[in-house]
């Protein structure tokens, strides 16, 4: 009996702390009772480097012991209640497996500053990374989706076009150093100098702290100048694309769930927003409700973080799916 109250309490307190259960007050008021404390957090440390404020260092230090402390109980709610996020996984298996996930290390990151701030300078430069905290808040909502999926969809055609930028920026880093640095050798005292110019050029930034003076180094940057207005827009332009390609797929995907009646079946194929989405991001990305998951000769048990794959059918329930369309 006292080991079903502990999961039952586990389980409850797991469904708090995760992000986004729209239908829980309790859940969603958490969520904003962290996103007020991640700000109050940050806008402290940003007001403690005024020294106009000197005065209130006390009661700065006061503010950020208190929210590095809620930081800190969450944290070890989060790995208390690991095993509920990794099911496939028991015990001190999924603890770990938390705690080199990239919420585990971020939330570990957001704590370890405030006990090492008078240390190195990499502990007090690590405070920047409690603005990364927010982005856990926000991967669920549509907005943030649309741009991660685009970017992991992408992925590859933007390492080729960042690969094609660092060659660029290589051989015009060199050029430029074998150009000029015989006419300036403290402007180019070394190749760095040209990684540096050649950066603010091909980025099209021109700084102008450093710039070439000789006829092949200005006949040289100004190739560069326009290759680099082209290299900008070669990822400017892929991500473009895959805006469009997520937003066609997502009126698809309206239009689909438009002829279900309260519960219907969907396919899930290569085009269908679902495959690869969590069973939670489902349920909560297109208001619906998943009642089951069939998987070849398998029938699937719809678990929150279950992934959904391609060539699944999905047994979805959208009555408050049906009923907003048709109050509006």
């Amino acid at each position: 009996m006292a080991d079903v109250k502990k999961k039952t309490l586990k389980r409850r307190i797991f469904d708090i702390i995760q992000i986004g259960n729209k239908d829980d007050f309790i859940s969603r008021s958490f969520d904003w009772f962290i996103v007020t404390i991640i700000i109050l957090n940050i806008l402290t440390v940003f007001l403690d480097t005024f020294e106009e404020l000197a005065g209130l260092r006390s009661f700065f230090r006061t503010i950020e012991a208190v929210t590095v402390a809620v930081f800190c109980v969450e944290y070890i709610l989060r790995i208390w209640t690991a095993d509920m996020l990794y099911p496939e996984k028991k015990g001190i298996k999924a603890q770990l497996r938390f705690l080199h996930s990239f919420d585990g290390i971020v939330d570990l990151l957001t704590i370890l500053p405030f006990f090492f701030l008078d240390g190195f300078i990499v502990f007090r430069m690590l405070r920047v990374v409690r603005i990364l905290h927010l982005f856990r808040v926000n991967v669920h909502y549509d907005s943030f989706h649309v741009i991660t999926s685009v970017l992991v969809e992408k992925k590859n055609q933007i390492f080729s076009s960042v690969f094609i930028i660092i060659v660029l920026m290589l051989a015009s880093s060199l050029g430029i150093y074998s150009a000029e640095h015989e006419a300036q050798p403290e402007a180019f005292s070394n190749a760095f100098s040209g990684i540096w110019w050649s950066v603010s050029t091909l980025l099209t930034v021109g700084y102008g702290d450093i710039y070439p003076i000789t006829v092949i180094g200005k006949i040289m940057a100004i190739l560069i100048a326009f290759l680099g207005v082209g290299v900008v827009a070669i990822p400017t332009g892929i991500i473009s694309a895959g805006f469009v390609e997520q937003y066609t797929k997502k009126q698809y995907s309206d239009a689909r769930f438009s002829d279900l009646s309260d519960v219907g079946e969907v396919l899930v194929d290569e085009i269908s927003p679902f495959n690869g989405m969590s069973v939670m991001e489902a349920n909560e990305k297109y208001n619906i409700r998943i009642l089951v998951i069939l998987r070849g000769e398998l029938t699937v048990v719809p678990n929150g973080m279950l992934k959904i794959k391609k060539n699944d059918i999905i047994i979805v329930k959208t009555d408050k799916l049906i009923k907003g369309k048709n109050d509006k």
